[in-house]
């Protein structure tokens, strides 16, 4: 039997890279799948190809207006939401003494106030449904310690954890189960920009960076956004319903807690 059979999910930032692995992943476990993403003609794309009823949803999780907009059109497209994962983030580097507010406001704006008003939408609806839910945070083992260049996304991604955490504990009475992936690094097109901050701070030759990394992790590669997916189905169905206010470390070794 499918995991998530029957079940309805909203995944931000899913046109593309982690996000639509997730709905890959989803869609074959019986789920439909609400592809939800800034980049509306890629959510549409994406919606269109991974098939099983999935639909495109317009959301910027920078704007309240647009936050609430999407949660309404995922239930008129799919009848309720069981399920959300918060992936939609951005990534900054720059040393302390060079970080501008800008970056700072913009970096937060998505990963945590994202993450939290978006939480918050879905929540108020599972409450009005009163069937509970699941939601699921992505952090990072960038949350897990501080990084001498990373110091803004490092502290997005701690607020991620707490956050997780408070709301857990805060949700779980309502039958909503509030917990959080934190991987470690993983392949994709983002490293593209990751590696050329590091390249243009630390003085390194393209590409060099990543090499680094990828070296650096035990399990002796880079993950893969399929290395994230069995945790997001498995946080997601009824097998994770004692699981609260948890993150989860699927890095490869990376770091241990």
């Amino acid at each position: 039997m499918k995991r998530l059979a029957g079940k309805m999910a909203l995944i931000t930032g899913s046109a593309r890279g982690i996000g639509r692995a997730f709905a890959e992943a989803y869609v074959r476990e019986g789920a439909r799948v609400a592809i939800a993403d800034i980049d509306f003609e890629g959510a549409r794309s994406a919606a269109e190809e991974l098939g099983g009823g999935s639909v495109a949803i317009r959301l910027d999780v920078t704007d309240q207006n647009s936050i609430e907009q999407a949660v309404t059109e995922t239930v008129l497209k799919l009848g309720r939401i069981d399920i959300l994962i918060n992936n939609a983030a951005v990534f900054t580097a720059a040393p302390v003494t060079e970080i501008a507010r800008d970056d700072y406001e913009r970096t937060f704006a998505v990963n945590v106030a994202g993450t939290l008003f978006t939480l918050q939408a879905v929540s108020r609806h599972m409450i009005e449904r009163n069937e509970g839910g699941k939601i699921i945070n992505m952090a990072s083992q960038a949350g897990r310690r501080g990084e001498p260049l990373v110091a803004v996304y490092c502290a997005t991604k701690a607020a991620v954890i707490s956050l997780t955490q408070s709301a857990g504990l805060n949700l779980i009475r309502h039958g909503i189960n509030v917990n959080a992936i934190s991987p470690g690094v993983v392949e994709g097109e983002h490293w593209d920009g990751v590696d050329a901050l590091f390249a243009k701070y630390e003085g390194k030759a393209p590409g060099q960076k990543k090499q680094e990394a990828a070296k650096a992790v035990p399990y002796g590669r880079m993950g893969r956004a399929q290395d994230l997916t069995g945790m997001a189905v498995f946080l997601a169905s009824d097998e994770a319903s004692y699981v609260v206010a948890q993150t989860y470390n699927v890095d490869g070794g990376q770091w241990m807690s």
